[in-house]
């Protein structure tokens, strides 16, 4: 979508580890967000006009000369500031205020004391439960500044300037376990920055189409059609915006979940709801041969994005001349493939795991700013059915990166039958509505272990199961799957997956772990 003519909010990224949760609160309240990182030049902000800029939290101590800062001038352009965490040390620090090492550290859910006369605190309670992750706090605020809010161990847990609009929290509001964090992001948004809230998925969807129209005009597009949420909203998306001048190509690499390429083909293919151009091509022979030896996950990433678009350029060959590739890229995808100076998470293969020349024209990505709850929103404005938009997410790697160490049929052939029983399992128990899971599969490790079947002994896998509860899938809590089902899955896999004799639970939230098990 061309968000240029939406009101925007920058995120000015210091290396939180929320960055992206900021940004999808503030698109929950219907105002467009984007990450940045802070080495972005104040003239390019100035140029993009934004409605106001948040500071995120970070690792740094303020006061170090190697720490991330910024230029104080960003707080004398008129536009409102919120500093969080770091970002408001930040403030206190570039402002003339004093920041220092806390007597008393806090982390977890903290009662703050605030001012209800501050714009930002209206309709909060006079004592709220916070967020806190800090070992440094603001010891004397800037001249001009007056403190809103303070806990037992931290004198300035909020302050503000409210006739220069700048505000600075100490704890994270972003955060579900602020229990009012949102209604002062609100505040912000809507009393300070003066938003009216233009963010919809309704707009997006028109404004995307008829971009797509312009764009792509008379050309040909191929859509690199994975059968995942992403990539069949991506699909449909630009089905209603250019027809058949869309060719859908789906690349069975051979590392899908159990029977799943025969579904993809059921509900995209000839005989399916949609009107597409779809081609299905096996390619799982080369796809193995690529990666046969190789066990860094980064490297298989790299390789299976490489060989996905070899694939996809092939095709386009076949078809005849195409102008555009479409990939289902989604904004979590962009920001963890690394945003300026961030750090690189993992390589998404339709982001960073593109080789370094692709034989198309231009890479079409039509939601590349969306969060996956976005995408899923999108979805269901499409017309697309709920089974497809609310299905479990799946990396465009598959089960390459679902195995520990190097990638061979036997291994993927193991992972499929076990992931098919846990899911199985999990559904009949009404696990996943019940418990709001946001995710669940289960992985190979590397581990092989002694075991004892009947009379005999074995030596075998160990599979992982992973659950996640999550909104957003930037941050995750482990799924406390009842025992007795985990029980009943784990005695399957082991009696009826050939090379398993040992079942684990991953019981690590995110972070530090990823949501997937690579």
């Amino acid at each position: 979508m061309d968000a240029k003519n939406k009101e925007l909010v920058l995120v000015l990224d210091f290396g939180g580890q929320y960055n992206q949760l900021i940004a999808r609160r503030v698109r929950d309240l219907n105002v467009y967000a984007e990450v940045i990182p802070y080495t972005t030049s104040l003239e390019d902000i100035k140029a993009r006009n934004p409605k106001g800029i948040i500071f995120t939290g970070g690792p740094n101590s303020v006061y170090k000369e190697d720490s991330p800062s910024y230029d104080k001038a960003i707080m004398e352009q008129g536009i409102p500031v919120l500093g969080i965490c770091y970002g408001s040390q930040l403030i206190a620090h570039k402002l003339g205020g004093e920041v220092k090492t806390a007597p008393v550290s806090e982390y977890g859910k903290t009662e703050v004391e605030v001012d209800t006369t501050s714009i930002l605190y209206k309709d909060v309670h006079p004592t709220t439960i916070t967020w806190m992750s800090h070992t440094d706090y603001i010891a004397k605020a800037p001249e001009g500044f007056k403190v809103t809010g303070h806990t037992d161990h931290c004198p300035i847990a909020s302050m503000e300037n409210a006739e220069k609009k700048i505000y600075a929290v100490q704890f994270h509001p972003e955060v579900m376990h602020s229990v009012e964090g949102q209604t002062m992001l609100k505040n912000f948004l809507y009393d300070v920055c003066g938003c009216s809230g233009d963010w919809k998925m309704d707009t997006f969807v028109e404004d995307t189409i008829k971009a797509i129209r312009e764009k792509v005009g008379d050309g040909k597009a191929l859509c690199a059609l994975s059968g995942g949420v992403d990539s069949s909203v991506a699909a449909v998306l630009m089905s209603k915006a250019i027809g058949k001048q869309l060719t859908c190509v789906f690349v069975d690499h051979g590392l899908l979940r159990k029977d799943e390429g025969n579904q993809v083909e059921s509900v995209f293919g000839p005989n399916g709801p949609y009107d597409l151009n779809f081609i299905r091509v096996d390619a799982s022979k080369q796809f193995y041969e690529k990666l046969a030896g190789v066990t860094e996950p980064e490297a298989k990433r790299k390789i299976i994005g490489e060989e996905f678009i070899r694939v996809f350029e092939k095709e386009a060959k076949k078809i005849g001349a195409v102008d555009f590739l479409v990939q289902g890229t989604i904004y979590p995808d962009v920001i963890e493939s690394g945003l300026g100076k961030s750090a690189v998470i993992k390589s998404h293969h339709n982001v960073g795991g593109l080789p370094d020349y692709v034989d198309f024209k231009e890479i079409v990505e039509p939601l590349r700013m969306l969060f996956k709850d976005e995408v899923r929103k999108v979805g269901q404005k499409l017309g697309i059915p709920d089974y497809l938009v609310m299905r479990q997410p799946f990396p465009g790697p598959g089960l390459g990166i679902r195995i520990i160490g190097d990638v061979t049929p036997e291994k993927v052939r193991i992972v499929q039958e076990a992931d098919a029983i846990y899911r199985e399992e999990l559904e009949n128990a009404g696990i996943q509505k019940s418990a709001n899971l946001g995710q669940y599969f289960a992985a190979l490790t590397n581990m092989r272990s002694v075991g004892v079947m009947g009379d005999f002994r074995t030596y075998d896998y160990a599979i992982a199961l992973r659950a996640v509860c999550t909104a957003d899938f930037m941050t995750a809590d482990c799924a406390q799957i009842p025992w007795d089902v985990l029980t009943k899955v784990a005695n399957r896999i082991v009696n009826e997956v050939k090379g398993v004799n040992r079942v684990l639970y991953d019981c690590t939230s995110k972070p530090p772990a990823t949501i997937e098990f690579e």
